[in-house]
């Protein structure tokens, strides 16, 4: 398939119900996905941030520089091939988590693999106790932002309400894909340190977050396109997507103002996006508004969401062996990935031929 600055994909839509003969049409597809990066730090230390506990910075500083430039080259990587095995191009909008700062995004787009995309950034400083944020990626020729904000998440100590917990804020970004107006919300939802259960208000109250954000823009148009990604540390089971956001596993259940998660069924399949002792879980999501769903596709709708996981994103041995290879593991760089594989949906506009 020819390469464009955006792809067009001829393809005959036999999902869709027409009334008489298949019918060939045209489509422009584009893919919009989520990753994150795993600790991507840059090896200088910043005095006003916790960096000191990130893997790169308790290597020895002879080091540091190297294993930077490699992790740089493995992430882009990687960002550069999701999706393109439908569009034959790196991703139209991407949201990332765990980077420390504007630098590290930076140097990001600016990596062989990427650099010819132009990708922009939008990204905010967060409040997080380990330094780490959010941003979101987009290539400039397709998608036009015109306007971003930062949401803080306040949390407070359950044994001590004096004190806050400092975690990641959540980042909303409207604009325009090739003239389609959508809102783009990335999440790094507090971890499960602590344990599950101990630590479960937290993700409850960034999902509640997350709810008034989409139910702000809601309230200003029923039929917004809103899709809200992230590494949730919780799976689509779990009470805060499926009781605080309200999503849906299935399309037909998803009515106006609702929200539709396409990662549930996946994760009914044993799909995941992260492994623990030997059990796979899917807290990387892919959440989409209802006006996705249509069928008229004179603008942007949902075709299919997936998990990215080509082999060698893949431990390839040991006891670990299957699992997402990451980056580092005890005390060095193992010159993996992330411990998280990234997740993508697929939109399709139809053009006139």
């Amino acid at each position: 398939m020819h390469k464009l600055r955006y792809s067009i994909l001829i393809v005959c839509f036999l999902f869709l119900n027409f009334s008489n003969a298949q019918e060939e049409k045209i489509y422009k597809v584009n893919t919009v996905a989520f990753y994150n990066l795993e600790n991507l730090f840059d090896p200088v230390d910043d005095p006003e941030k916790f960096d000191e506990a990130s893997p790169i910075m308790e290597m020895a500083e002879s080091l540091r520089a190297d294993v930077y430039v490699n992790k740089l080259k493995n992430m882009a990587k990687v960002i550069a091939e999701i999706g393109t095995d439908v569009t034959g191009n790196a991703p139209a909008v991407i949201g990332v988590c765990e980077i420390e700062n504007i630098k590290v995004l930076e140097d990001l787009v600016n990596e062989p693999a990427l650099i010819n995309e132009n990708y922009g950034i939008v990204h905010y400083d967060s409040p997080d106790a380990r330094g780490i944020d959010v941003a979101l990626l987009y290539k400039k020729s397709l998608f036009k932002p015109t306007h971003t904000s930062s949401h803080e998440l306040l949390i407070y100590d359950k044994s001590n309400p004096d004190k806050r917990v400092y975690t990641r804020d959540q980042l909303l970004v409207t604009g325009l894909l090739d003239g389609d107006k959508m809102h783009f919300i990335v999440n790094h939802w507090p971890s499960r340190s602590g344990g599950e259960a101990r630590s479960r208000f937290k993700r409850e109250k960034a999902a509640a977050l997350n709810k008034k954000i989409i139910d702000s823009l809601q309230a200003e148009d029923p039929y917004a396109k809103i899709i809200t990604m992230g590494d949730l540390n919780d799976g689509p089971y779990n009470t805060s997507v499926k009781k605080v956001l309200g999503a849906k596993a299935e399309k037909e259940q998803v009515k106006l103002k609702g929200l539709y998660n396409p990662m549930e069924s996946m994760h009914k399949k044993g799909i995941g996006t992260i492994a623990y002792r030997d059990s796979w879980d899917l807290f990387d999501q892919m959440i989409l508004s209802k006006a996705f769903l249509d069928n008229d596709y004179s603008s942007y709708r949902y075709y299919k969401a997936g998990v990215f996981n080509p082999h060698y994103l893949a431990n390839p041995r040991g006891k670990y062996k299957g699992y997402p290879f990451r980056s580092f593991s005890d005390g060095s760089f193992s010159g993996g990935y992330s411990d998280h594989f990234p997740v993508y949906v697929l939109l399709v506009k139809e053009v006139e031929k």
